[in-house]
């Protein structure tokens, strides 16, 4: 097949469909062969893809022989070699776990033991590379890296534990096997040269291993290699610039470089596969140009001004900048939506997945399913969610939120009653918001269903307790035990009341794909020691996270979702990069906790930046397709986004070549790309029937108007300023009957901390000895706070936050407590009155009513937040005034109709405050008769109940502001009065 001495090279630029041309080039080099030749043909191929359409593509032209197509990953197989099977990788990451633990053990302050199995995966990682490289530990130990911070010689040291997986016999890694395979198939070559034809196609020998069977089947006589995406255009100066893997590793072709090195072979000596042409060359160029190493950046200037004419160049390329990435995604969804519809083959090819979930979600409106060759990663489904919650109830008090996140998910209890489930789940929620307890138990939830009507919730909750029990107790155990009593508990869960079985749980491809994940951790488990509830969550979090499942989907046959991996294999009419932005694409290096650039290089270990590079060679191989569309968010959820560097050093390029019409053809790829973007504004656009329906358009800001009959006849003191600033909120809550739920999660908050606050301190006034000196009462306070903290606080932090605060207050409540002389009369009494003629009843309960040593009262409120200032008390605050008016008309009866001189509010929170206001009995009479007029309006039909009538700040956070659909209205638009709850007359 190959004439003249080796090293026989070829290559397809970019652009060119490679697995077709692969074929191609194949039957007219064997053309003159009898047909039974192509079956002593062997090619190796880099992926399972790539061979499945290599066959299709022979098979597509009828019967005929085929070549024994091979993957490189496949050399270990060979009988020949006699090599041992390689070490699982969970195997190794759990064994070096158990390494890395014991070292934790000895230098805690060396990591969090929370980054356990992280280290533990970054590790293997880093082994794998250095077995794939040929670097052994001894080499990295020898490292100088005196001129480095301590943290690297710590590292280097660190290392030292992974050398007995180095030595002669031990059980090799993938990686390590390969390098043995690659070794003795070379081996093997030397002593005895097949004289059939052996390619290489596809790789770009990146990986050292590769390389070395690249260079092995050089020196075949009829070896040869077939690259993918070279660049032919790339001049002779740009490839001696790619000498230091420092400055060039990002480029696209320098692993091309690195490989010639290797093969002691020319650049320019590379030939063409077959005579074929890109679907651009002009752009080709172009690209080339844009994409040269920086030490050659120079040649802009003189290269440049001989490109050709660049808008023909790039008049198949459209450039899409969006302002945010839903409309990068609803923009890239249009355009494959035209695909579809003409027929076209279209590819989105992007490594951000939450940019292509967005377009899969876009395109559902459509009724377009795209084939995502990703599929969707196993710790998102169903299963996988399902298995991540129960795993996170382990080890630690179990609290109403996680518990109703497991009984709402799909998959518990979907064999056997699930709507009972469901109405019991719902039941119990409502019970656990308002009553609590915090943290859920076994035996409550069955006395709680003891009392219920439905005798069948008894058995439902019987499940439950028996799922939820010792949960907390769990503590560090042989890892087999974690997941023996995971595996027990999620399928206590899934299924429900059954008597057997796990539900629901290990169906369908998600659930048998969690299945065999949990099988395999079971199956390993013993080479992992012991972990603790939390470090069996990481472990299992982080290996669900990495699982992939495909799910058999009628998905359109010309609509792609392909991976920059995908992308090299297959060919299509129309391709779309998206998410063209810097850390995206291309994905900045991930931080190295083990060895710094400077110690790569010594060692002749990989760059970070080559992953850069290979994704650079993507994007120039994408980028070559006949139709390309290239797509950014200028913005992303947080802040402004950065270009790709590949998209900014075209764009900097084609403004700088006005001879060559480059900014003009710049601005025809933008103008296309806003061709896109308008029709994006279109389809968000309401439509004229949109506009015209009522029902669609924003809310007015609301004054219901309800029937007299209906309006609230008694509201307390404090609903009065809510009455006079949220007026809407008292028509929802006493007309509607709505009200807001309890959080799910019970957390210590600030209506909580004035609870607990009003319990102590009435407590210490009730109880007061006589003769109590200030030392004893203030001794006597913090006794009671401690008492009631204990009993009434389950949460330990807001127990010791509130101590401290209540004994900051306490001097200060002591000194307004004796300031005047009072004695206390009434402690949270409560009492009522009939405002004047009104069929209105007024009541309340203060906090504390004392007699004064001239016989008249003072009322006292405690605040746990600031005190309403004088001028809010008149206009808005109203509470103790209109309880002084109470006592003096006898509305508290155990004390009858007594003059109030006084009221104080006293501030518990930060700082002293203390507002004390002296009552006249011409003030009591005005805000008696406000209040009489300010009832008489609202019982009247005309009056409605505004929202937001008079709030103190905008940030003023309602309840019911939802239900009012604020939001949808300002707080300068005049509230508009409706009539409900009657029927109107026409």
């Amino acid at each position: 097949m190959f004439k003249g001495d080796g090293p026989h090279i070829f290559a397809l630029p970019p652009g060119a469909d490679f697995p077709t041309v692969l074929v191609a080039g194949l039957r007219e080099k064997m053309a003159p062969e009898p047909p039974e030749a192509m079956a002593r043909v062997t090619i190796f191929l880099n992926t399972e893809r790539m061979r499945r359409k290599v066959v299709d593509i022979f098979t597509a032209s009828g019967a005929g022989f085929l070549p024994k197509l091979l993957l490189v990953t496949e050399l270990g197989n060979d009988p020949r070699l006699a090599l041992p099977l390689a070490v699982p990788a969970l195997r190794r990451r759990l064994e070096l776990s158990q390494l890395i633990s014991g070292l934790l053990d000895v230098q805690p302050d060396l990591a969090p033991r929370a980054a356990l199995y992280d280290l533990s995966d970054s590790l293997a990682t880093l082994m794998d590379e250095m077995q794939g490289e040929g670097v052994l530990p001894a080499t990295i130990a020898e490292l100088d890296v005196s001129n480095h911070s301590d943290h690297w010689a710590r590292t280097k040291s660190f290392l030292q534990i992974i050398s007995p997986y180095f030595l002669d016999g031990a059980s090799p890694d993938a990686d390590a096997r390969q390098r043995m395979a690659v070794l003795g198939l070379t081996k093997m070559w030397q002593a005895a040269p097949p004289r059939d034809p052996i390619i290489i196609a596809g790789s770009t020998g990146s990986r050292g291993t590769t390389a070395l069977l690249m260079q092995a089947v050089c020196e075949l006589p009829q070896g040869a290699l077939v690259l993918p995406g070279y660049d032919f255009d790339l001049q002779p100066l740009a490839w001696l610039a790619m000498n230091d893997a420092m400055t060039a590793e990002d480029h696209p072709q320098y692993r091309y470089r690195r490989l010639m090195d290797l093969l002691h072979f020319e650049p320019q000596q590379v030939q063409h596969w077959q005579t074929v042409s890109p679907p651009s060359p002009a752009r080709n160029q172009l690209i080339s140009l844009s994409l040269r190493p920086a030490p050659v950046t120079d040649q802009w200037l003189i290269e440049g001004p001989k490109l050709p004419d660049l808008i023909a160049a790039t008049n198949g390329i459209t450039l899409i900048e969006a302002p945010s990435q839903r409309t990068e995604a609803l923009a890239i969804a249009m355009i494959l939506r035209e695909a579809a519809e003409n027929g076209t083959k279209a590819a989105l090819i992007s490594p951000d997945r939450n940019l292509t979930r967005q377009v899969t979600a876009a395109l559902d409106r459509w009724s377009i399913l795209p084939d995502d060759s990703g599929g969707r990663p196993l710790g998102l489904s169903a299963p996988g969610r399902f298995l991540r919650h129960v795993a996170g109830l382990f080890g630690e008090k179990l609290t109403a939120d996680q518990l109703l996140i497991v009984l709402k998910h799909p998959l518990a209890a979907a064999g056997v009653n699930r709507g009972s489930h469901l109405l019991f789940t719902r039941a119990l929620e409502l019970s656990l918001r308002k009553h609590g307890p915090a943290f859920p138990k076994p035996e409550g939830i069955v006395a709680w269903a003891g009392v219920q009507k439905d005798q069948s919730c008894v058995a439902w909750a019987n499940f439950i307790a028996g799922a939820i029990t010792d949960l907390e107790a769990m503590q560090r155990q042989p890892l087999i035990d974690c997941v023996s009593q995971h595996r027990i508990v999620a399928e206590r869960f899934a299924r429900g009341t059954a008597l057997a079985g796990s539900g629901e749980l290990w169906e369908k491809p998600a659930g048998i794909a969690a299945l065999t994940l949990m099988n395999e951790l079971a199956f390993e488990a013993h080479n992992g020691g012991s972990f603790s509830a939390v470090e069996y969550r990481d472990l299992f979090t982080a290996l669900i996270n990495k699982g992939e499942v495909r799910e058999a989907v009628q998905a359109h046959p010309n609509i792609m979702i392909w991976g920059t991996l995908e992308a090299r294999v297959q060919g299509a009419e129309l391709v779309i990069l998206g998410g063209l932005n810097d850390s995206i694409w291309p994905k900045m290096p991930e931080p190295d906790a083990w060895l710094n650039r400077d110690m790569r290089k010594k060692s002749k270990m990989l760059l970070p930046e080559r992953q850069v590079g290979l994704s650079a060679h993507d994007y120039q191989q994408a980028i070559a397709a006949p139709r390309v569309v290239l797509t950014r968010a200028a913005r992303n959820a947080d802040a402004e986004t950065v270009p790709s560097r590949w998209l900014n050093r075209l764009t900097n390029l084609m403004s700088g070549l006005p001879g060559r019409h480059g900014p003009e053809a710049l601005q025809g790829m933008r103008d296309r790309g806003k061709t896109w973007l308008n029709l994006v504004q279109i389809l968000e656009r309401p439509t004229p029937e949109m506009t015209a329906n009522p029902r669609l358009q924003p809310a007015h800001r609301p004054a219901p108007q309800p029937p007299v009959s209906v309006r609230p006849d008694r509201l307390s003191l404090t609903r009065i300023e809510r009455l006079i600033r949220d007026p809407y909120a008292i028509y929802a809550q006493h007309i509607l009957r709505l009200r807001p739920l309890d959080p799910l999660r019970q957390a210590p908050n600030a209506r909580d901390r004035g609870v607990i606050v009003h319990a102590v301190l009435e407590q210490f006034v009730k109880n007061r000895p006589e003769g109590e000196n200030r030392t004893d009462a203030r001794r006597r306070l913090m006794l009671i706070a401690q008492q009631v903290l204990t009993s009434e606080t389950p949460f330990p932090a807001a127990r010791a936050l509130w101590m401290a605060k209540l004994d900051r207050a306490a001097d200060h409540f002591l000194t307004q407590d004796s300031k005047n002389g009072g004695i206390a009369l009434a402690v949270e009494t409560e009492g009522s009155l009939k405002v004047g003629s009104l069929n209105f009843t007024l009541f309340g309960t203060p906090d504390r009513i004392d007699r004064l040593p001239d016989g008249t009262l003072q009322l006292i409120d405690y605040k746990t937040g600031s005190p309403p200032s004088k001028p809010e008390q008149t206009s808005f605050a109203k509470q103790l005034r209109l309880a002084a008016i109470m006592a003096e008309k006898g509305g508290f009866s155990d004390l009858g109709p007594s003059e109030v001189s006084r009221i104080s509010y006293i501030g518990l929170g930060s700082g002293d405050k203390a507002i004390d206001d002296t009552l006249t009995p011409e003030m009591m009479q005005e805000d008696w008769t406000r209040l009489i007029v300010l009832i008489g309006h609202y019982l009247t039909v005309e009056t409605g109940y505004a929202s937001r009538r008079a709030v103190m700040k905008d940030t003023f956070a309602g309840d019911y502001d939802h239900l009012a659909r604020y939001g949808e209205w300002q707080m300068t638009d005049r509230a508009v009065r409706e009539i409900v709850g009657q029927r109107v007359q026409k």
